[in-house]
Order: structure tokens, then sequence, then C-alpha cells
């Protein structure tokens, strides 16, 4: 079982920065495929950026150049660094991890173990 706590989360104005953090459990974390989702109301949970085992990433379109993922193994955590953030931005963000040591992964459901989330509103 994987714990995920994320924090980092609140208020930025348009154009401004904003650093997610997310403390995972377990003594295996190196081996972990992690990524960043984010939901805003009414919508589908979307992929925002994964980093895997071996450091490689992934983003999504919207958000690249704009966002780094990056992991720190040694404190079994995961970042996500938000720069240049836009007001679609605005969503409730979720670690979560996959302990299967296979591809990056885009989905939800390949994703097994999820935090509580941290919401980030970003003001025009």
């Amino acid at each position: 079982q994987v714990q995920l706590v994320e924090s980092g989360g609140g208020l930025v104005q348009a154009g401004g920065s904003l650093r997610l953090s997310c403390s995972a459990s377990g003594r295996t974390f190196s081996t972990y495929n992690m990524g960043w989702f984010r939901q805003a109301p009414g919508k589908e949970r979307e992929f925002v950026a994964a980093i895997g085992w071996s450091r490689s990433t992934y983003y999504q379109d919207s958000v690249k150049g704009r966002f780094t993922i990056s992991r720190d193994n040694a404190l079994n955590t995961v970042y996500l660094q938000m720069n240049s953030v836009k007001p679609e931005d605005t969503a409730d963000y979720y670690c979560a991890a996959d302990t299967r040591r296979g591809r990056l992964g885009a989905v939800p459901s390949e994703y097994a173990f999820w935090g509580q989330g941290t919401q980030v509103t970003v003001s025009s």
C-alpha cells in the first residue's frame, strides 16, 4: 500500500508560479512511476505530467514549457513546478503512483494509488 499526500496548492495570479509536492510512503519509491492529474469542476480528471522510475518525463501538451515534474527519491517526493499559470489551470491536483515499473502512463486507470488532492486556483 502506498500513501500519497499532496501539498502546495493555493491561490495564485495568472502568470505566477506555484510548486506542488507529493510525499509518498514506501521503501521502494524510486521504482514507482509517478503522475500528476487534475480535475476542474464539472470535468473529468485529466493527465498533467508523469515521471518514470527511470526519470523519463511526459507532459500534456497544454502544460509543456510551463510545468516541470521532478522527483527526489531520497525524500520520497515528487514535485510539480507550475510557471506562467493560466486561469484554465484552476483545478484540484492529484498525485498518483504506479508501482508496476512499466511504461509511463497518462491514463488514471494505470495508477493504483492516489492522494487526496490539493486545490489550485488561478485568478485572472
